[in-house]
Parts: C-alpha cells; structure tokens; sequence
C-alpha cells in the first residue's frame, strides 16, 4: 500500500516537473500522475536501450521519469500539432 502511494506521488511531482518544463505549467493532479507513471516507464525504457544504469536512488528516478515524461509530452506535441 505504501509503495502504490509513493509511486503515485513521484508520479504527481514528475508530471509536473515535465509540464514545466516542456510547457510552463502542469496539469492538473490526475494528469501529472497519468504522465508522471506513464514517463518513469518510457524513461526507464530509453536508459535500458542506452545501456545507462537507472538502479540509482529516488533522485535518480525522479530525473529518469521527468526525461521519459518530457519525452512522452513532446511525441503528443508532435501528434497535436496533424
């Protein structure tokens, strides 16, 4: 129980860190988490394919998500944009 709230946390901060940066404000709780999970995962995936360790400590996982979450906005900038 306490894992799923603390994932659902780092979620929240790193949807909201990649919604600064990539547009200069988050979105709403709901969504920071849904980008905040759905990045840590496409980040996670991108390091493994970089061969980069990413068994590193919270910080380390807070800027792997905000790197897959940045990426993950700007494909649906991309795709908006059509």
């Amino acid at each position: 129980m306490i894992g799923i709230i603390v994932s659902l946390v780092l979620g929240a901060v790193i949807g909201w860190l990649a919604g600064n940066i990539m547009r200069g404000g988050g979105f709403g709780l709901l969504w920071n988490i849904i980008i905040g999970v759905i990045g840590s995962f496409i980040g996670s995936f991108v390091m493994n394919l970089l061969h980069v360790n990413t068994g590193g400590g919270i910080v380390w996982q807070i800027i792997v998500g905000v790197i897959g979450a940045c990426l993950l906005l700007w494909v649906i900038s991309l795709l908006k944009k059509k």
